[in-house]
């Protein structure tokens, strides 16, 4: 049986699996429930852009990390993956800051992990690249004559010929994908988007199942929704429910209605216009003052990058309007918090909530969407509000749809959750169950591999 090889950007610690784990830690355990290996940069910053390669061995899996150096990481990570790569891939070009020695940082560090990872590979593993840092990797993996199956999955959005072309020197990264076997996107409309970009912008034709033939072999592209362990959060949220953290909050709110918002702190998530939902709602709706509370967790992240702390300014700012305009001395209609909360303590608070609310501007997936229905009590569900550029969207319509850039059309889709009967919303969350218990972790894993392969 061929050993499965995991890559990413960052490698989770064992020693933090679990609670306070990210989606796609989560999201691939199933990829390694029988053991392999786990590829990628530690998180530590080193003195010298050479770093040996360390390994943990933990449950069957040998976690292989290296460090960056400050410059590698400044270029690679803040430069050029996340102030090019993450607004383009978000439609959001007006905040594009592209340089030169970025990407050049960018394919530097790309190399360097290949020259790294080369040595750690056995002739018959699957290896599974994961997201926008390490599109080359696969290219230069094959520089170094690794023949490995070797499968790419984006876990953002990806966009059209006529955005992707704003990309200075996007045909050299395009050119990179052809290096894979295999590469996956989260929905259909990403996927026909590549292609749209390597038919119009490479001159290459995909066939009807998305294989394209290209100057060194065949690439296929696909469509594989991640999913969660639905049954696992399921279990933990039935559990976290009698948890004190959860009796708290609940015990906080005297009665009133919840309105929940997971988030990291980005201009993706679309959090300003999500708080001035909120504010509409009081305001064209006042039969819900006093009887709703929003609480809204939003991680830090990226701060050094300038249009992080800007949002973080911006939605201080807002969080300050809305509590001044609207306040009661036993009433704070909004609770803004930038601490990361862990998914325990989460999954007890979307089951006590009547109302999720994710209205990202876009999104690959987002996996906070189908926790919330996972956390659901079957006998009082909530009602989930999700943003129809999320790529969730595509599967989950039973969830109240609307636009993000409409601040006006959240808070009446928040009006009709409040208002939902009963039996309504049973009725809906049984429908947005079936799916998410059905595209799992699991199936989402299983589905991928299977195609690299064949």
């Amino acid at each position: 049986m061929a050993r499965i090889v995991i890559v990413s950007n960052r490698v989770p610690s064992p020693n933090e699996r679990g609670p306070r784990a990210g989606g796609l830690a989560v999201g691939l355990a199933d990829a390694l429930k029988d053991g392999g290996l786990w590829f990628g940069w530690s998180g530590e910053i080193a003195k010298t852009s050479r770093s040996e390669v360390k390994r943990v061995e933990a449950d069957g899996i040998t976690y292989a990390t290296i460090d960056l150096c400050q410059e590698d990481y400044d270029r690679f990570y803040v430069g050029f993956a996340n102030s090019t790569l993450w607004p383009l891939l978000h439609f959001r070009l007006g905040l594009i800051d592209f340089k030169r020695e970025d990407l050049e940082g960018y394919i530097e560090v790309n190399r360097t992990y290949a020259a790294a990872l080369a040595l750690e590979l056995r002739p018959d593993d699957l290896v599974w690249i994961h997201d926008y840092h390490l599109i080359p990797l696969g290219q230069e993996l094959r520089k170094l004559g690794v023949k490995n199956r070797l499968g790419f999955f984006l876990h953002i959005p990806f966009v059209p010929a006529s955005l992707f072309t704003a990309l200075p020197q996007g045909n050299q990264l395009l050119r990179a994908f052809c290096a894979y076997d295999v590469v996956g996107f989260q929905t259909d409309e990403h996927r026909r988007d590549f292609l749209d970009c390597i038919e119009q912008i490479l001159g290459l034709k995909a066939e009807s199942d998305g294989q394209v033939e290209t100057s060194t072999g065949r690439m296929q592209a696909i469509a594989n929704p991640i999913g969660i362990d639905a049954r696992g959060f399921a279990a933990l949220a039935t559990k976290a429910e009698r948890s004190p953290e959860t009796q708290r909050l609940k015990a906080s709110l005297v009665g009133r209605a919840l309105v929940i918002g997971v988030d990291r702190l980005d201009y993706s998530k679309g959090l300003p216009n999500r708080f001035d939902a909120f504010g509409r709602l009081l305001n064209s709706f006042p039969e819900h003052r006093q009887k709703v509370s929003y609480l809204q967790i939003a991680a830090r992240s990226r701060e050094d990058v300038s249009e992080y702390q800007a949002i973080r300014r911006e939605l201080d700012r807002k969080a300050g309007n809305i509590n001044g305009r609207f306040a009661e001395f036993d009433w704070v209609p909004l609770r803004y918090m930038t601490r990361a909360v862990g998914r325990n303590t989460l999954a007890g608070f979307y089951r006590a909530a009547r109302i999720g609310l994710v209205t990202p501007l876009r999104d690959g997936m987002n996996l906070v969407a189908k926790e919330f229905i996972a956390a659901q009590d079957d006998n009082d569900p909530g009602v989930l509000v999700l943003s129809r550029f999320a790529g969730a969207a595509e599967d989950l319509s039973e969830a109240l749809i609307v636009n993000p850039f409409d601040p006006d059309e959240i808070a009446e889709a928040m009006h009709q959750a409040l208002i939902m009967p009963l039996d309504e919303r049973k009725d809906r969350m049984a429908r947005l169950r079936g799916r998410v218990f059905t595209v799992t972790a699991e199936a989402y894993c299983r589905e991928f591999l299977k195609a690299l392969a064949a």
